[in-house]
């Protein structure tokens, strides 16, 4: 099938005389400007409407959707545009057009049988795109890696690691997306103390220490609340504080919280508890 082919275009071109050469070169070049002009179009449109969709959003997450969503259509338009002009260009030559659509069909149904892995990750993105699961900035575990999105296409998706490593995932073997970035998250301190440490003491000292980094901190959104005693240790009694802040800043708030809870014990004479080892001698 190829060969038939490679042989049409070799006549076609050899009976193509100098006027006739001259002629489609010109509506070949014309091709090339109008699909040109029609990328740099739609990208300009597309620029256009995500930048004033953008300007009427409130939350940084909307905007990063959008984001993505421009990128995917940039891209689809620019393979569209290829698509469209590459045929209309070999028309333009004179090239049959049905060899080459029989020699795509039977091409595709080979790739088919051999890619189907391809499509199953083309499938799978798409679906994923569609239904806005996950954008670029979005903090994510998927498969058990998390990381930031820095990019989402058909086919895979890359996230950057904490100390950024760039994992690359196939869209077909996602089954599980934790965002992290579309809600306010829950920062939850644990802390002991000693079982000769005065509990209600504690939980008032604890509640103090929520409460001013509350008045400092923009990122926590609920006051900081002790839920009391949720642990009886070997050494020690644990008490949970919990409090509602904003996306991606849970980590960040519960690192301040143990520092100030742990100076705050220092001042009032609260003990945390640490491993310890009783000898008991005994006479003869």
């Amino acid at each position: 099938m190829w060969e038939s082919l490679v042989s049409a275009i070799n006549d076609r071109i050899a009976a193509i005389n100098f006027a006739d050469f001259i002629s489609k070169g010109i509506g070949i070049l014309i091709v090339i400007i109008v699909a040109g002009i029609a990328i740099r179009t739609g990208s300009f449109i597309i620029a256009r409407f995500v930048s004033g969709r953008s300007s009427k959003m409130n939350l940084p997450v909307e905007e990063r959707r959008l984001k993505t969503l421009a990128s995917i259509l940039k891209s689809v338009l620019r393979y569209t545009v290829y698509f469209i002009a590459g045929m209309t260009i070999l028309d333009t030559l004179g090239v049959p057009m049905t060899s080459i659509i029989a020699t795509a069909g039977i091409g595709g149904l080979a790739v088919g049988f051999g890619a189907q892995n391809l499509v199953k990750d083309v499938i799978a993105g798409f679906f994923m795109l569609l239904e806005d699961q996950i954008s670029v900035g979005d903090y994510v575990t998927i498969e058990g890696i998390s990381g930031t999105v820095t990019g989402i296409g058909l086919r895979v998706t890359t996230i950057q690691g904490f100390t950024g490593e760039i994992n690359i995932i196939p869209n077909g073997s996602i089954t599980k997306v934790v965002n992290y970035s579309r809600a306010n998250n829950k920062a939850i301190v644990d802390v002991s103390i000693s079982y000769e440490s005065d509990i209600d003491k504690a939980i008032s000292v604890m509640k103090s220490v929520g409460g001013k980094l509350m008045e400092e901190n923009q990122n926590i959104v609920e006051e900081p609340n002790v839920l009391g005693v949720v642990s009886l240790g070997d050494a020690g009694v644990t008490i949970r504080m919990v409090t509602t802040v904003k996306p991606t800043t849970q980590w960040s708030v519960e690192r301040e919280l143990r520092k100030r809870i742990k100076e705050a014990f220092e001042q009032e004479g609260i003990e945390i508890p640490y491993p310890r080892r009783v000898v008991i001698q005994k006479e003869a």
